[in-house]
């Protein structure tokens, strides 16, 4: 296929159908791959031996790479071409997930999956932005509502998935289970996706930044981690440094002609305002994912297979209302949905404080998750449209990749700081009752960070940012850097960005109105 054939193909011919197979598997590995991981991290550390901070590496080391290169990771296929940056990605992440499945030590799986987060990285943005470039306008939309769909049923499957090969065959097989489905991708788009690239990509790319942004969050999180085990020199050390890289990044990133991150997006307040509010739920998601897993099999006993299927109702909820809820967002504005679905998911968070050691699975578990899944199906879905429309249609693509990035880091940061605030740390994680100690102190801050994401919105989001005016021109947003976004809806293990940082709600509802300037 060579970039003639962009932007013409339509859904109904066959050829249309095999590029929507390349793309739903392809970011189906990155969605499969962080609900299985969750699942799978206590029976990780019961087999090669690790601690507590080295599964929180486990998780972080691919978010790390993943969160710092994913905008690049964007510029890279504009610039070279979307199919061939997405296939070197899958080809990427299949490597490194072999790696992991043959990992002997929890080192060596770390550095596995940090190599992997750059695969996917490299794979991520290039699924929907594919989309976005090879179909023919008039079928756009509902590609992308496929592909979303597509997907979530992946992210649905995955916790079944993972629990069964977990309890089965073994851990490693969560990360072989990448090979075939690279292997069907490669062959299917190559033969069948059409190259694409953004002709007027030109300039030098911000590989600085993308440097130094990844440094400041490895130091950061580094930091977080081991004061788990009391603040040693290390830890204020890697901290600092950490801030130092951070101020860096930001006066890299002003200085820089074309930048990965432009901090122009920020003099919309409520562009700035909707990402604060996406910072502190989706810290509070990943705290809640992180360790709920655990809860339920350490202290309550349930097996890795009924553990990750916990997760499930969260995932069905959001397929069977999101887009009823980005209607609803629509017609009485984002104020509300973004102040009460945080407070929903906040008390779906403290009805998990009855999970304990005698725990029912239908009536304590099912409860706080559907109340949980509930709040978020009310939010994720506004805050979508709501990050678009904050800036200028032509900034769609990048505003999305930038929520996408926030929610990410947002997550990591939670995973390496959550532990050490709740008291558990090395091989206590094992035990019994000191992780009933530490989850009920968790989901109490989690439950908080929840209500401050609530009341921001509250404070800060005003009007109707999301009606339609008729002096506004539609237009389809560049999902360039919208980084196959959507992760947390869909994938409620690995909690990415929100329907806003992702998937289907920008390209099916295009039109925005102007920004709102600080």
């Amino acid at each position: 296929m060579t970039t003639t054939d962009a932007g013409t193909l339509r859904l109904g011919t066959a050829q249309g159908r095999w590029v929507l197979l390349a793309t739903v598997l392809g970011s189906s590995m990155a969605m499969l791959d962080g609900t299985v991981v969750n699942v799978a991290l206590p029976r990780i550390g019961t087999d090669l031996g690790a601690q507590l901070d080295a599964l929180q590496w486990t998780l972080n080391a691919y978010l790390l790479t993943l969160a710092g290169l994913i905008l690049l990771g964007g510029a890279l296929g504009d610039r070279y071409g979307r199919r061939r940056i997405f296939l070197l990605g899958v080809v990427w992440f299949a490597v490194a997930s072999a790696a992991c499945a043959a990992a002997p030590t929890i080192e060596v799986l770390i550095a596995a999956r940090a190599v992997q987060g750059i695969g996917g990285a490299l794979l991520t943005p290039g699924s929907l932005a594919m989309l976005q470039a090879v179909f023919h306008p008039d079928d756009r939309s509902a590609a992308v509502g496929l592909w979303s769909g597509l997907g979530g049923v992946s992210a649905a499957v995955g916790p079944f998935l993972g629990g069964w090969l977990v309890d089965g065959p073994g851990w490693r097989w969560i990360f072989l289970l990448n090979l075939p489905l690279a292997a069907t991708v490669i062959a299917v788009a190559a033969r069948h996706v059409p190259e694409s690239r953004d002709e007027s990509s030109t300039g030098r790319f911000d590989v600085l930044g993308a440097v130094l942004a990844a440094l400041a969050l490895g130091s950061i999180t580094y930091a977080l981690t081991a004061a788990g085990s009391g603040l040693s020199a290390t830890v204020w050390v890697t901290g600092a440094a950490g801030l130092l890289l951070g101020a860096a990044f930001i006066v890299v990133e002003r200085r820089t002609p074309e930048p990965m991150l432009p901090l122009g997006l920020f003099s919309s307040r409520l562009f700035t305002a909707v990402n604060l509010v996406t910072l502190a739920v989706y810290a509070a998601f990943s705290g809640v994912f992180f360790l709920l897993v655990v809860q339920l099999q350490i202290v309550s006993g349930f097996s890795p297979l009924v553990s990750g299927l916990a997760l499930v109702p969260i995932t069905v909820i959001m397929l069977a209302l999101s887009a009823r809820a980005g209607r609803l967002g629509k017609r009485i504005g984002p104020r509300l949905p973004l102040t009460v679905g945080p407070l929903l998911c906040a008390v779906g968070v403290l009805l998990m404080l009855r999970i304990g050691p005698d725990a029912s699975y239908w009536t304590d578990v099912l409860p706080a998750v559907a109340v949980m899944g509930s709040g978020m199906v009310l939010l994720v879905a506004p805050l979508t449209a709501t990050v678009l429309a904050a800036v200028e249609v032509r900034h769609a693509g990048i505003a999305s990749g930038v929520n996408n990035a926030a929610a990410r880091a947002a997550g990591l940061l939670a995973v390496a700081a959550l532990p050490s605030l709740a008291g558990l740390s090395g091989d206590a994680y094992q035990v019994p009752s000191a992780v009933d100690s530490a989850f009920r102190t968790a989901m109490l801050i989690c439950a908080g960070l929840l209500v401050a994401g609530g009341l921001t919105a509250l404070a800060t989001v005003h009007g109707n940012v999301l009606a339609p005016e008729d002096h506004h021109p539609v237009a389809e947003p560049d999902c360039r850097y919208a980084c196959g976004t959507n992760g947390p809806p869909l994938d409620p293990g690995h909690p990415a960005p929100p329907l806003g940082p992702g998937h289907s709600a920008p390209p099916l509802d295009p039109g925005r109105p102007a920004p709102e300037q600080g």
